[in-house]
């Protein structure tokens, strides 16, 4: 940058870009959910599945991992909405440890992150 001024916020522009990745995100996240869902339900009412013997510990593990799954893609989403609140209200990209802005490389790597390389490293 030409100017010495340091930056604080990123502009609207910009906002809105990530605004744009982090629907995509959303989108991606709320489809892998629902395969996931699906997948639970599916072996639920699978006749199969109720089989005796060796066949239900190989089911409950896969059941028990879908819903580790599905847990950690709802978690996903809920952190992506909130980097949407934070665009929302501006303060999207700002580190919530340094109050500097997080390199942009990052937030498009991680749209969610609220963390500078720099703060997540000294953790």
């Amino acid at each position: 940058m030409a100017s010495d001024k340091v930056k604080t916020r990123y502009s609207d522009n910009e906002l809105k870009e990530f605004d744009q990745l982090l629907d995509e995100k959303l989108s991606m996240a709320h489809e892998q959910l629902s395969f996931y869902l699906d997948q639970i339900k599916e072996l639920s009412e699978n006749d199969d599945s109720k089989l005796k013997g060796l066949d239900d510990g190989i089911s409950s593990v896969e059941t028990e991992r879908l819903y580790t799954m599905a847990a950690r893609q709802k978690k996903l989403i809920q952190h992506l909405d909130n980097a949407k609140l934070r665009i929302k209200n501006k303060v999207y990209g700002v580190c919530r440890v340094s109050g500097k802005l997080i390199a942009k490389e990052r937030l498009m790597a991680v749209p969610h992150a609220t963390l500078s390389i720099e703060a997540k490293q000294r953790g």
